[in-house]
């Protein structure tokens, strides 16, 4: 069969690939909107621009999850900004994300570095980093020291404040107000971060693997000799609460593992499913694995509704997030 293009193909329609503008003194806005002229991940991230400006109506109630080293690669601030600013109504994250996100708080320091020193092997790098007591995570560094003064900030400011029988969310709450307190109380240069901002305004966290980190290792100790219990399911009636309440919900889900899943599981025991959804991760779908999978999947568990708008961008997010956001505020707000 031939095609003379006079409309005889079912699948194909005439939408031809545009080539995009960088020029000096455009806004990260109109980046964006060259990216939807253009294919492939351009197209994801133009999209995921868009999703996301309709999340940040009013009426949308966010729910952010928040996975991976975002905090010390340096991206808390942007968060702790949305929430500031009414972007986000639920934060669903980690304690490792806690973790770094309070050290910064309290007026420690992540700091830049190298993968592996000149003349060594990364073993033996890594090795040499042991011995002089910092911490890697790829190529930024944490001197060991903070994680001693962050435990002590959780003693003598955030546990004793939290005894009894208490919800991850009420931890992370005593966590939040404990931290803006030290940033206030010691006049510390660095913004007081994400927790801090979730507590002044009534923004809750959920951190349902804590004890993955330093700050669920911490409250367990001191748990061993204090009055300290976890609820691990003390906070399903509160987040379930809020799916049930939203008029609209949009997932803005960054990186996978747990909070993904539990930020999109929320919906399975309420009547509706998410309206919006914007994923941004470095994890392909093709293994099975959930940290990869695109959020069309999720669909057929229920989790998004079938008019549901969402998209999946596999990029590194500390490159998507930073022009995702700024590009959906500057439409918002402009």
């Amino acid at each position: 069969m031939t095609h003379d293009g006079t409309g005889d193909r079912e699948t194909f329609s005439h939408d031809p690939v545009g080539h995009a503008e960088a020029r000096a003194g455009m806004t990260v806005g109109d980046l964006a909107d060259e990216y939807g002229a253009a294919g492939l991940g351009a197209t994801d991230l133009h999209e995921a621009v868009s999703i996301t400006e309709a999340m940040f109506d009013d009426d949308v109630s966010v729910f952010f999850g928040l996975a991976g080293a975002m905090a010390p690669s340096g991206m808390r601030r942007i968060v702790s900004d949305l929430i500031r600013d009414g972007y986000v109504d639920v934060l669903v994250t980690t304690g490792a994300t806690l973790t770094h996100d309070s050290i910064e708080a309290i007026g420690g320091k992540h700091h830049h570095g190298e993968v592996c020193s000149e003349g060594k092997t990364e073993r033996e790098h890594d090795e040499a980093l042991r011995e002089e007591g910092v911490d890697r995570i790829y190529n930024v560094y944490l001197p060991q020291e903070h994680f001693a003064e962050f435990e002590s900030h959780l003693r003598s400011e955030v546990f004793p404040e939290a005894e009894g029988t208490v919800s991850i969310e009420e931890l992370t709450r005593e966590l939040g107000r404990a931290n803006a307190a030290v940033n206030d109380r010691e006049d510390v240069a660095e913004d007081p971060g994400i927790a801090a901002a979730a507590y002044e305004h009534d923004v809750p966290i959920y951190c349902p693997a804590i004890q993955d980190s330093v700050l669920g290792l911490q409250a367990w100790i001191y748990s061993q000799t204090n009055d300290l219990t976890l609820d691990a399911l003390g906070d399903m009636t509160s987040l379930t609460d809020r799916a049930f309440e939203a008029e609209e919900a949009g997932a803005f889900v960054v990186g996978g593992g747990v909070p993904k899943n539990f930020t999109l599981q929320t919906m399975l025991v309420t009547p509706g499913a998410y309206d919006y959804g914007v994923q941004l991760t470095m994890d392909p779908p093709r293994t099975g694995g959930l940290s990869g999978a695109t959020l069309d999947e999720a669909r057929s568990w229920g989790k998004f509704e079938k008019t549901a708008e969402n998209v999946s961008v596999y990029a590194d997010a500390t490159i998507t997030l930073p022009l995702v956001v700024a590009a959906a505020r500057e439409r918002v707000e402009s």
